[in-house]
């Protein structure tokens, strides 16, 4: 199904103008989460749908594909740097989970070590939306693509 192209020219055209820019959007979104809305999963959301655009037009041929496996795995890594700048701020002397003012890196003003701590967390959460929607993706055409041979 999603192994062989898909559309003609006006589709390559119009696939190769908007991902660009959904990228790009991601990305600013990712940068600006703190300070407007948006940030992690909405960033997440749109990177994956230049990953699912590109699998859709382009087949497997892609330079954008992400397969199932590396998808898990990325997932875990963004769900591990979330995890791991919460345990930062408690090995900094913290009372509770994600109190940015003791992580141990020192910064001044403090403001900016709390905007870091954030950023990390938007990167985790980014990259682990990103990778769950590209993998639950592949699950739903891995299950299209199965024989219908014991079905009741």
């Amino acid at each position: 199904m999603m192994s062989e192209k898909f559309g003609g020219i006006v589709l390559n055209v119009a696939f190769r103008l908007l991902v660009p820019f959904t990228i790009v959007y991601g990305v600013y979104i990712l940068c600006l989460g703190e300070f407007s809305p948006g940030g992690g999963f909405q960033a997440g959301a749109l990177l994956s749908v230049g990953v699912v655009l590109a699998r859709l037009v382009l087949g497997f041929d892609t330079k954008f594909n992400i397969l199932g496996e590396t998808s898990l795995i990325l997932a875990g890594v963004g769900t591990f740097l979330y995890a791991f700048t919460g345990w930062l701020t408690l090995f900094g002397g913290a009372k509770f989970f994600l109190d940015y003012n003791f992580m141990p890196i020192k910064m001044e003003p403090v403001h900016e070590m709390h905007a870091l701590g954030i950023f990390i967390i938007e990167i985790g959460v980014a990259i682990c939306v990103m990778m769950t929607i590209i993998n639950l993706l592949e699950a739903i055409v891995k299950r299209g693509e199965e024989p219908d041979g014991d079905s009741k």
